[in-house]
């Protein structure tokens, strides 16, 4: 698909870290992008700058996804590209035992299905709306009406100790890419993944120097973190290559995570 001011998209997530990235670099091709995220004044300031549109949208909320693409498509006209970036994540062993305590407890049942359900369902329900939206469009040459990318992670393959939340989500991201992508090839629909590694986002940046430090040094090559434009890079090569479907790309420098 060609990226140019004919298309618009909208980038879940897209306040920050990957998704801002890629907001950023679609705006740059002149696509209309519209930003679903939570933080609003990150989000309107990014959608000022980039000349977009913010929707404050929670993703595991079904009447804010459905305001956020009415909103979004008010703007912007019906969306062919739908990037989802947004995510959270938390660590903790099944079951472990306090040292000092000897107390034994288990990680909280409720937090495991608060992951599921931002990572996993919440993809599942912007990718739900927008295939949904697509299909009233015109195909496009080669009968393409629309393509979505989303975020699954080198968890879902290698998940460390402490990940299984977070893990069991992006796996869950990975397994539906391909039926997905084989329920909407008839209808020109393309749907792919991206598993990225340790890419310099927010959230690693709040790890120590030495623990970053470790990280990088397991990267193959190149020994750092992978920068969020290189990610935006690989969704716009997904969107424009179109012989990429039901794809699930690993982007992580060549590592394989430890277990710990």
């Amino acid at each position: 698909m060609k990226l140019d001011a004919s298309i618009s998209a909208v980038v879940t997530g897209g306040a920050s870290g990957l998704g801002e990235a890629t907001a950023r670099r679609l705006a740059a091709s002149g696509v209309k992008v519209a930003l679903f995220d939570l933080n609003s004044e990150r989000g309107q300031a990014l959608a000022h700058e980039i000349g977009g549109v913010f929707c404050q949208v929670d993703i595991t909320s079904e009447e804010q996804v459905e305001a956020g693409f009415a909103r979004a498509r008010a703007a912007h006209g019906q969306e062919r590209v739908l990037v989802n970036c947004a995510g959270t994540a938390a660590a903790g062993k099944l079951a472990s035992r306090d040292k000092a305590t000897g107390q034994v407890r288990h990680f909280p049942v409720e937090q495991f299905d608060r992951i599921i359900q931002i990572n996993l369902v919440g993809s599942f329900r912007c990718m739900a709306r927008s295939a949904a939206g697509m299909l009233t469009l015109p195909k496009l040459e080669g009968g393409e009406c629309g393509v979505i990318v989303n975020t699954a992670s080198v968890a879902a393959e290698d998940g460390q100790m402490g990940q299984a939340a977070y893990a069991a989500s992006k796996a869950g991201v990975a397994g539906m890419t391909l039926p997905i992508a084989r329920d909407m090839g008839g209808e020109g629909i393309r749907i792919n993944a991206i598993l990225p590694g340790i890419f310099n986002t927010p959230l690693l940046q709040r790890g120590s120097v030495k623990v970053l430090a470790g990280l990088f040094e397991s990267v193959p090559f190149p020994k750092r973190a992978g920068e969020p434009d290189e990610f935006a890079q690989l969704v716009e090569t997904l969107i424009a290559v179109r012989y990429f479907n039901g794809a699930c790309v690993r982007l992580d420098g060549g590592v394989r995570m430890a277990p710990r």
